[in-house]
């Protein structure tokens, strides 16, 4: 039976892929510090263990959501230092395969301004010469894939994948898609969104995520790939589909004093659909969400 390591396994992120982990048959080690049954902290994990898996899913991080990226600059380190340790473990181990989620975030803030930049493409990102990231968050994620490039030159094989706005049912309502669904359930009026409501994001399905994650590790591609649909939403039109779909009428209020972020944010489906082709559409999702 193959064996995976997956960390930051109690998240949105790690615990899909325990669950699709397992459903394929693979026996999975968690790793989180914030699991209620058995607490492991990754950074002690890395010092410590000398296992061997046939795959490493790092999804450890320290809140990558809007709110701490905008306002708490402190996770940059405990980022940094987390994925230094799990490549530094990951060498000195012989893993034999790592899956590193690096982040849309990564791509030069300047080419997000505006939709007149066009989809962000893998080859927007020149890790040899770069433009300012999204954020501190956006630093981490450019220095894990360095890191990444470094421990692929030292023998482990490593998958990159850059994920864009993934969500879900169960996501946390620190995130926005999460948060305005709940807002519509909770038949609020009028219905709040952050920022100016125009800001677009590309909406992927937890479930897409996974498994798109998993099938571009599977082939074996060393290019990193973005995990995207190419179709891009907006906040406002977000709130509207799901107050159509729960039949509430209802104002909405955009919210200037809280954090807006990036303005144009779509990725480049190209070379994802080389390996995966997602499945669940945001309608579809925000039906799941409503249902709950």
């Amino acid at each position: 039976m193959k064996k995976a390591l997956v960390t930051g396994s109690h998240g949105f992120v790690g615990r899909h892929m325990v669950a699709e982990l397992q459903a394929r048959g693979w026996a999975v080690v968690r790793c989180d510090i914030a699991h209620p049954s058995m607490p492991r902290d990754a950074a002690d994990y890395f010092r410590g263990s000398t296992q061997p898996y046939d795959l490493v899913v790092h999804a450890a991080a320290s809140s990558p959501h809007r709110e701490a990226i905008d306002n708490e600059a402190e996770h940059f380190a405990k980022n940094v230092l987390l994925d230094s340790a799990m490549f530094e473990w990951a060498a000195r181990t012989e893993q034999r395969h790592v899956i590193y989620l690096s982040s849309s975030a990564a791509y030069p803030v300047e080419m997000q301004s505006s939709s007149i930049y066009g989809h962000l493409s893998e080859d927007d990102l020149d890790l040899d010469d770069f433009s300012a990231p999204d954020a501190a968050y956006g630093w981490t994620k450019i220095t894990g894939e360095k890191l990444a490039a470094a421990a692929r030159r030292s023998g482990v094989k490593v998958t990159v994948v850059r994920p864009f706005s993934g969500y879900g049912e169960d996501q946390s309502e620190n995130f926005p898609f999460r948060a305005i669904v709940e807002r519509v359930k909770r038949r609020e009026d009028p219905l709040t969104v952050w920022g100016n409501g125009s800001q677009t994001r590309d909406w992927i399905h937890i479930s897409d995520v996974v498994k798109g994650m998993l099938a571009v590790a599977e082939s074996g591609t060393t290019d990193p790939v973005n995990l995207c649909t190419g179709v891009g939403t907006s906040m406002g039109e977000l709130v509207l589909m799901a107050a159509r779909q729960a039949g509430h009428k209802a104002i909405v209020k955009t919210l200037s004093n809280r954090p807006n972020g990036v303005q144009y944010r779509v990725g480049d489906p190209g070379r994802f659909h080389r390996y995966y082709q997602p499945e669940v559409t945001l309608e579809e999702g925000i039906a799941r969400a409503l249902k709950l």
